[in-house]
């Protein structure tokens, strides 16, 4: 049952979205600043909220990542600037040790802006880190 699962808080995995300059488009990537690789990632993303009173969602989309090692990065997918005022959300779930991991990261509408960038050095980019 769900209730018998446990899931530990996860440490130092990050969701970021960074403004890659070269190719000038925005991208979500995956940050594993932990000591131990994960394993088995998947990660599931949607965006869903209002614009002039009207519901609007992006499709779910599906990624599978076979292992990050510790202190590097994976591309996740690429995002558009036009859903930034929607929460997007990212569902990330993985193993370390035979561990499972659960968290969900939502950037709210209107965060992914200049005001919140930071360098990201993983990435050598300007990026909203969520933590």
């Amino acid at each position: 049952m769900k209730k018998d699962i446990e899931f530990p808080q996860i440490e130092n995995v990050f969701v970021t979205i960074a403004k890659n300059e070269e190719k000038d488009m925005w991208q979500v990537y995956l940050l594993n600043r932990h000591q131990e690789q994960l394993d088995t990632v998947m990660v599931t993303s949607k965006g869903y909220g209002k614009k002039g009173g009207k519901e609007q969602k992006t499709s779910v989309l599906r990624h599978m990542i076979p292992q990050i090692e510790p202190g590097e990065y994976a591309l996740i997918e690429p995002i558009d600037q036009q859903v930034f005022h929607l929460n997007n959300e990212y569902w990330v779930s993985f193993f370390i040790k035979g561990q499972l991991y659960d968290k969900k990261y939502i950037f709210v509408p209107e965060t992914i802006i200049q005001d919140n960038l930071s360098f990201i050095k993983e990435l050598g980019m300007q990026g909203v880190l969520h933590q």
